[in-house]
């Protein structure tokens, strides 16, 4: 893909905190943000050869999935802006007047926005509701809510690649765990991934992550885990403790998290170190997507 100004690899840089010296652990930040403004972070690594494979079919319309906040919507609205597809974002619940600046931008980029009550979007990947879409919008290249599926994991794993200090763990947030699925594939034997999911009642992404490993890639591995105690109430929720982070972990490294996504994964994060849970001398890559 060409055309787009993307800053790869992505920055890297060390967390230099008192709490770490003392449990003798390092951190660093994979700057994935910082991709690109209409890209940031796994958007632009799911994307990836999700587009190449729809200009390589001839496909003219990409549709997919999402929250009225969604990054991904955006990020495929984008895509349809930079690189010539006519774009369809199909919205869970019921569409409220004005536009929340995430949908704006949507339509912005001539998004088509559709709304599908809560009921019908959970039967979203069905048969009869993809071919219900058909009718409606025509031909079009399928992009999943979030972006995960057998092509985001490749780009995913190049991330891997990037990284150019030794490490042992390496954690993202996880919505549908297709960034983690991806990661995990392109780690040494003695290397580590572990998921922090931002959603509610989220024991289903196990099953996802070893769904998609398989379908991409003809195995699934056992190098990764998922913590789910760190989603603070749900998606897109918070709560005193987690906003009182944020503020402080401003306040040390003067980068200013997503409360979403990356807050919760770097709270869980900072907890495990703080309670033990790694021994002295590992180092630890997030990241920020």
């Amino acid at each position: 893909m060409t055309g787009l100004n993307l800053r790869l690899p992505s920055p890297l840089i060390e967390v230099h905190d008192g709490r770490l010296d003392a449990k003798g652990v390092r951190l660093y930040l994979k700057r994935d943000d910082l991709i690109h403004a209409e890209f940031p972070g796994n958007k632009w690594r799911k994307l990836k050869y999700n587009l190449e494979a729809a200009i390589a079919d001839g496909h003219s319309k990409l549709l997919t999935f999402g929250g009225a906040y969604s990054n991904h919507v955006r990020a495929v609205a984008a895509a349809g802006k930079h690189f010539g597809f006519s774009t369809v974002g199909v919205i869970r619940g019921e569409e409220h007047k004005p536009l929340n600046p995430s949908l704006e931008y949507a339509a912005d980029c001539g998004m088509t926005l559709t709304y599908m009550n809560r009921e019908t979007y959970r039967l979203k990947d069905a048969p009869e509701v993809i071919g219900s879409l058909s009718a409606e919008f025509g031909r079009f290249y399928l992009i999943p809510e979030g972006g995960s599926n057998t092509l985001a994991l490749p780009g995913c794993a190049e991330l891997v690649e990037e990284i150019t200090v030794d490490f042992d763990v390496i954690c993202c947030a996880c919505g549908t765990g297709g960034t983690l699925a991806g990661i995990s594939t392109a780690l040494r034997r003695d290397q580590q991934a572990k998921g922090f999911a931002v959603l509610k009642g989220a024991g289903f992404l196990a099953s996802n992550i070893r769904e998609l490993q398989g379908q991409a890639f003809g195995y699934s591995n056992d190098n990764w885990s998922i913590e789910l105690g760190y989603h603070f109430g749900g998606y897109a929720k918070a709560d005193h403790a987690l906003r009182s982070f944020i503020a402080d972990f401003e306040s040390r490294s003067g980068f200013e998290l997503d409360w979403i996504y990356e807050a919760k994964m770097m709270y869980g994060l900072m907890d495990l170190i703080d309670r033990g849970h790694f021994k002295a001398g590992t180092s630890i890559v997030a990241v920020i997507s």
